[in-house]
């Protein structure tokens, strides 16, 4: 059901969305296709997840260690910035562990990955961690004055806002 269309469209995603919240078990299924060879289906898995975890984020949690694992290992942005979206909408159910590990996959994420969605997604999710959090605010601050003198616009503008809020 995510495969071919438009690569920039949804193609049935909205569909697939309304299988899973229908029947929570399908969740697995959808879960398996971020394993696809098809960047596409893979993309589209990412924001059916999303909409899904909205929805149900304690449904998340059965899949959390696979995402922080074998999803977060595959190298495509959508994966990389969905993943950010998914750490902060589960944040109340993560283990200490899990928090840790969503900490370490983002800090990555934000030193070395070089797509703007993924750069803005992780300050913004690093920057609300980051409230009560001394620490992760301390190792924020040199990365966000990198990012605010980025020459794209929006991953300059997010590095500023974060600037702004450690401030």
């Amino acid at each position: 059901m995510l495969t071919g269309g438009h690569p920039n469209s949804l193609g049935r995603t909205l569909d697939v969305v309304d299988i899973v919240l229908a029947d929570r078990l399908r969740q697995e299924e959808l879960y398996r296709c971020y394993f696809s060879k098809d960047e596409i289906v893979r993309l589209r898995v990412s924001n059916a997840m999303k909409r899904v975890t909205i929805e149900h984020p304690d449904w998340t949690m059965d899949f959390m260690d696979g995402l922080q694992s074998d999803v977060a290992a595959i190298d495509q942005a959508s994966t990389q910035w969905t993943l950010a979206i998914l750490f902060d909408l589960t944040r109340d159910f993560l283990s200490e562990g899990q928090k840790a590990r969503g900490l370490e996959i983002m800090k990555d994420n934000l030193v070395n990955h070089k797509d703007w969605i993924v750069l803005n997604y992780s300050m913004q999710v690093l920057g609300r961690w980051s409230k009560d959090d001394a620490k992760l605010q301390k190792w924020l601050r040199p990365n966000a004055e990198r990012h605010a003198r980025d020459k794209r616009k929006s991953v300059a503008t997010n590095g500023k806002k974060l600037l702004a809020l450690l401030s």
